[in-house]
């Protein structure tokens, strides 16, 4: 399978362009940290560092999981939260239609969502969210530490934001990476992209 890489420059105008037109400014000063943060991990973006390193995480079933266990496969990995009132799940729901929509083109594509909330989303809640979504979707979960360096290898921002209640919600990028058989990006894919829009995106690449 031949994956043509897509040059940095389209990249980071296209994401940056559809950042300033749709989300939030919290997600746009993220965005600016994921393209000029300090180099890290295995995955290339050229000058603007490194993307896409090492993991060391648990799968739904407990099951120790790094980014080994994808050797060989494409996988399309998002962060999130489990009690993500809007942007996850319209997010996973876009990218279980991509690839409903890429049909056999995708069978060979393993969607990958990794909490950033491990403080509530166990091993059993985040299989059963990521079962929700799509068949075959893998949950992954750890301990802070190991969440916190897999975010920081994807580049991915997040915190916690308590709310008047008492509880907490969590502030998160949203942008879902596409990883070839040997854990390199081969495309990052920014939020409020449409179904076909993502689906013809994750075709080019397979």
């Amino acid at each position: 399978m031949t994956h043509a890489r897509r040059p940095v420059e389209m990249w980071r105008k296209r994401i940056l362009r559809s950042l300033a037109l749709a989300v939030p400014a919290i997600a746009i000063a993220a965005a600016v940290a994921f393209w000029l943060g300090p180099p890290g991990g295995r995955g290339v973006v050229g000058q603007f560092g490194s993307v896409g390193g090492p993991i060391a995480l648990v799968d739904q079933a407990g099951k120790p999981v790094t980014e080994k266990d994808f050797a060989g496969k494409d996988a399309l990995i998002f962060f999130g939260f489990t009690n993500c009132p809007d942007v996850c799940p319209t997010e996973l729901s876009t990218m279980a239609a991509a690839l409903d929509t890429l049909g056999v083109k995708a069978e060979g594509v393993v969607p990958v969502f990794i909490t950033v909330d491990p403080e509530r989303d166990t091993p059993e809640v985040v299989g059963q969210y990521a079962q929700a979504f799509y068949p075959g979707m893998v949950g992954l979960t750890g301990s802070a530490e190991q969440i916190a360096a897999a975010a920081k290898a994807f580049r991915v921002y997040y915190k916690k934001a308590p709310q008047p209640d008492g509880s907490y919600s969590m502030d998160h990028t949203a942008f879902t990476y596409l990883m070839g058989p040997d854990w390199q990006v081969l495309d990052v894919l920014p939020p409020q992209l449409s179904p076909q829009q993502m689906a013809e995106r994750i075709g080019k690449q397979l």
